[in-house]
């Protein structure tokens, strides 16, 4: 009887070893599948950050960036677009994209209607770019009173012809200012229709091809400051994605350096004469008119002050000029627009 109640109990025993075995194993199946379960969901893909550019050479050499996959290199999906320089405008006041190039003057435009920004990056100033050109026979500004003057109405080639007559104490009624857009002015001044065109590159420099004999008459070298290049954007996509706007002016300096710097100057020229259908040589040529900034020169142009050496102050010189032609009514805060923080942050 020991003996049988010691059979019965020592196969009691492993039974029950065997069961709790396969408990312990049915757990640890829930339990890791739990865990499966448990895990996070990996993060959606972030949407590309969309930019409108166009032709002017501070906006064209973003090009370099993107041939040499330096937005990739900082980890940005970044989606630009090429427009025409108002379709460019259009298109961020559709909230078709993120952000615009567009001068200073011209973001307080888009702000007025509606469409808000933010500018976060100086990439130049003109330094000559932007010309009045004369027909031949035309050889001095003040040679132009009493004669039509082609240029897109006011836009910043209209700033910069008003500042012309200022200088050469002249009114505006002592020309007749012609509607034209900016890439019709070439056709404009070689057909005779006009004494005088203005335009910023390269439409100036098809401009100075078109009219045999024709030449500079005035350009924003005269008023440096006048005219800064920038990039603005959406105020709620820079709340959102700030980290990934501050890697955006990060490589824009790699690519202003790679601009400015003699040893690599002459690629950065092919490649954004390539963009826009231009010879290299000829684009070499025109790059000092366009005064790309180190992020020392920008951080100096961030700082308030009433000049044209101070964002700020040639902000609020553009903001006098679009209340005064009618482009809003409404005066506009400057200091709204202009965010330094990114550049400082450098």
């Amino acid at each position: 009887m020991k003996k049988f109640l010691f059979g019965w109990l020592l196969l009691f025993s492993l039974a029950a070893f065997a069961c709790q075995g396969k408990e312990t194993e049915k757990t640890a199946v829930v339990t890791a599948s739990a865990s499966v379960m448990a895990a996070p969901a990996p993060a959606p893909k972030k949407a590309p950050l969309r930019i409108a550019y166009s032709d002017w050479p501070g906006w064209t050499a973003f090009e370099i960036g993107i041939q040499k996959k330096w937005f990739q290199e900082a980890g940005l999906d970044v989606e630009f677009s090429w427009f025409d320089y108002l379709p460019s405008m259009d298109a961020f006041a559709a909230g078709k994209v993120d952000a615009v190039m567009v001068t200073n003057g011209d973001a307080l435009v888009t702000g007025a209607n509606g469409a808000k920004s933010k500018i976060i990056l100086l990439t130049d100033y003109s330094n000559g770019n932007d010309k009045i050109i004369g027909r031949r026979g035309v050889d001095s500004f003040k040679s132009l009173k009493g004669k039509k003057v082609g240029l897109e109405l006011t836009l910043v080639e209209h700033l910069l012809f008003l500042k012309a007559l200022d200088k050469f104490g002249m009114k505006p009624s002592d020309v007749e200012m012609v509607n034209f857009a900016t890439n019709e002015t070439p056709q404009a001044l070689a057909s005779g229709e006009v004494a005088a065109v203005a335009a910023w590159y390269p439409v100036s420099g098809q401009a100075l091809k078109a009219a045999a004999g024709a030449k500079p008459l005035f350009s924003s070298a005269d008023v440096p400051g006048l005219i800064y290049d920038t990039v603005a954007v959406n105020p709620q996509s820079l709340a959102q994605r700030r980290n990934d706007w501050l890697k955006v002016v990060q490589v824009w300096y790699r690519i202003s350096d790679f601009v400015r710097d003699p040893r690599t100057q002459p690629e950065a020229a092919a490649i954004m004469a390539a963009k826009v259908g231009v010879k290299p040589e000829e684009y070499a040529a025109a790059i000092p008119g366009t005064y790309f900034l180190s992020i020392g020169d920008a951080k100096k142009r961030f700082q308030k002050g009433p000049g044209l050496d101070s964002l700020y102050g040639s902000t609020r010189v553009a903001n006098e000029f679009n209340v005064a032609n009618q482009v809003y009514k409404e005066s506009q805060a400057v200091d709204d627009y202009i965010d330094p923080s990114l550049v400082d942050a450098l």
